[in-house]
């Protein structure tokens, strides 16, 4: 029973230590949870939106990808050949429009999300 002060008086000086000098796993732990509440909020989100009968709600996503897609084809593919053919046939290359370089931005985004619902469906979390 001796030892009960000094225990006591050791817990005391624990709790000083890391009131003043938290442990970085508590806050990582702290971060970590925080960031997964917003990954859930958003996915509650977005099946609540692919739910919605309403197109405008549900079909923003695709119609997003559709812009997307036709604006790499049109940027990478589309306006190369089309510079391609028109110096084979020896005319006068028109002035073509070219697209910012943001679009791998909007596309490497939309892959990630794409990853996410990938990564639902092997859990058996989506249908």
């Amino acid at each position: 029973m001796a030892l009960d002060p000094i225990t006591a008086g050791i817990d005391l000086a624990k709790t000083v230590v890391q009131t003043i000098w938290p442990d970085k796993s508590d806050e990582e732990k702290q971060k970590l949870a925080a960031a997964l509440a917003i990954v859930q909020g958003q996915i509650q989100t977005n099946q609540a939106e692919a739910a919605s009968p309403n197109v405008f709600t549900s079909g923003w996503r695709p119609a997003v990808g559709w812009v997307c897609a036709a604006a790499l084809a049109y940027q990478f593919i589309l306006r190369p050949l089309v510079a391609w053919g028109f110096v084979l046939a020896g005319h006068q290359l028109p002035t073509m429009p070219g697209l910012d370089d943001t679009l791998w931005e909007l596309l490497f985004g939309m892959l990630g999300l794409g990853g996410l619902r990938s990564l639902e469906k092997v859990k058996g979390v989506a249908r």
